[in-house]
């Protein structure tokens, strides 16, 4: 396996994972990643900001993730809770694998790789929301070492869970 920054020849690859993804959570009536996000642009501009990273297996994508170091602006207020620290963190959004590997710990892969990687910058917190409904994600977060911190509130005024991992 190899994990590693997303090329823009990688944009069509990831969004089919994406759409696999948004095509769960409506199957699972959870109102994630619908009404059109995240998008081809989303997913260009996470490139070309270098936020992208992919999953290799033989070559081939089969995860994603948003990696970044620039902060959140929606995580500047935190409700019903607060951060474990207030040091500089990275923030990991729009984790997803390719509907055939799911349940094989590739999600967890991705989370170790971007430790690494924070390790490496001498970053010592992660941060990530998830949405109430997305019990996968939550159990994904627990199981590698994230305590909740409280709700968020993205732009467009949706609810988010906080998350966060000192390292």
């Amino acid at each position: 396996m190899e994990f590693r920054k997303a090329f823009k020849s990688d944009a069509n690859s990831i969004m089919n994972i994406i759409k696999q993804a948004k095509n769960y959570f409506k199957e699972q009536e959870i109102n994630q990643w619908q009404d059109n996000y995240p998008n081809y642009d989303t997913v260009y501009n996470d490139i070309v900001n270098n936020y992208g990273y992919v999953l290799l297996k033989d070559n081939i994508i089969i995860g994603t993730a948003a990696v970044s170091f620039d902060g959140e602006k929606t995580y500047e207020h935190i409700y019903n809770g607060e951060w474990i620290s207030d040091d500089e963190y990275v923030v990991i959004h729009r984790i997803a694998i390719n509907s055939k590997y799911k349940g094989k710990g590739l999600a967890s892969l991705i989370i170790k790789n971007v430790e690494k990687i924070c390790l490496e910058k001498n970053v010592h917190s992660i941060k990530i929301d998830t949405h109430r409904e997305n019990l996968a994600m939550q159990k994904l977060l627990k199981k590698n070492g994230f305590t909740y911190c409280g709700i968020i509130y993205l732009g467009d005024g949706s609810e988010r869970i906080a998350f966060e991992k000192s390292l």
